[in-house]
């Protein structure tokens, strides 16, 4: 219990100093964009003197460190800076980042649903046709990319000529599931479905690999001859120990759904972190992009710590480490 009370709490040590990186490079990175944020907040027209007054009054002409002192203190007390529009960003986060939480976990669920399945199916039945026809459907899972899958769902089963119209194509109205389950889930499943296909692809051949690893272990062998029905064995023994492979790879997958999200999001027109990217962009809002970006890859750092802590739980041979 030490042991793992030890490997938790240097994993929890580990976060703080992660994301203390990550502001740094994240701020270093935007602090050297092009865009000026005096022009942006005060408009085209604004004279040298306005520009020059604005950017002593937010502290824009202070050294590097000093600004990134600053911001950190901010990021601390939840501010992180205001839009060109002054609208304050932490606000915009708030009402955005939820969404594509829910999208990304959601996706995250399919994809580790389709893997499970899929991948004890094929080391279940190794080189017969089962396992062929998962491996070819892995393959392509794999080789699609989301936001292709996601036009292509939206052509198959989305409300356009031509297409079944069992889904919105394009979400105009987002609710939440608590205000109307018909109308969330309509709304968040093709999305979803974009982002956790071609994860699944990739998870379901490391849950197959896994799965025949194990099943070739001698203990499996001789519990099977001593009269162990192999399905039970399967389920209590053999899923368990391999899922343990499969955990480490999880938390990269996550980071990848949360990035695939972002453009997911601006395909369905859902107004969450992906638009208030390409809305940053598009008007050169550093601090809207800085906030945004700096969300995303905390909540990634968070998110791998997690999984890191569940890989620890989950495998009792690593706690005596």
């Amino acid at each position: 219990m030490s042991n793992l009370l030890r490997l938790i709490g240097r994993r929890l040590v580990a976060l703080p100093i992660m994301i203390l990186g990550v502001t740094f490079l994240v701020f270093f990175v935007m602090s050297y964009s092009p865009a000026d944020p005096a022009r942006l907040a005060l408009g085209e027209s604004a004279s040298p003197e306005a520009l020059a007054a604005y950017r002593e009054a937010n502290g824009l002409n202070d050294p590097l460190l000093v600004r990134y002192g600053k911001f950190l203190l901010g990021m601390l007390q939840g501010d992180l800076g205001t839009t060109a529009g002054n609208t304050p960003v932490t606000d915009q986060v708030k009402t955005a980042f939820p969404i594509t939480l829910q999208l990304t976990f959601l996706g995250l669920f399919i994809a580790v649903a389709f893997a499970l399945v899929l991948g004890v199916i094929a080391a279940l039945y190794r080189d017969r046709w089962p396992d062929q026809i998962i491996r070819v459907f892995s393959i392509a899972a794999l080789a699609t990319p989301s936001f292709w899958l996601a036009i292509l769902l939206i052509q198959w089963l989305g409300t356009i000529p031509g297409g079944w119209g069992v889904f919105p194509a394009i979400v105009t109205r987002w609710v939440s599931f608590s205000e109307d389950p018909a109308v969330y889930t309509n709304n968040i499943f093709l999305p979803a479905l974009a982002l956790g296909v071609p994860v699944a692809g990739s998870l379901a051949r490391v849950v197959r690999t896994s799965m025949v690893e194990e099943l070739d272990k001698d203990y499996v062998r001789t519990a099977i001859g001593a009269g162990i029905p192999k399905a039970e064995v399967v389920s209590r023994n053999v899923l368990r120990n391999a899922l343990i492979t499969p955990i480490t790879v999880l938390g990269l997958r996550v980071g990848y759904l949360m990035g695939g999200a972002v453009i997911i999001e601006i395909i369905f027109n859902i107004q969450a972190m992906g638009q208030l990217i390409l809305d940053g962009v598009t008007r050169n809002d550093v601090f809207l992009v800085q906030g945004v970006t700096l969300t995303v890859a905390v909540a990634f750092i968070v998110v791998n710590i997690a999984v890191d802590m569940l890989y620890v739980l989950v495998n009792p041979r690593i706690r005596s480490i």
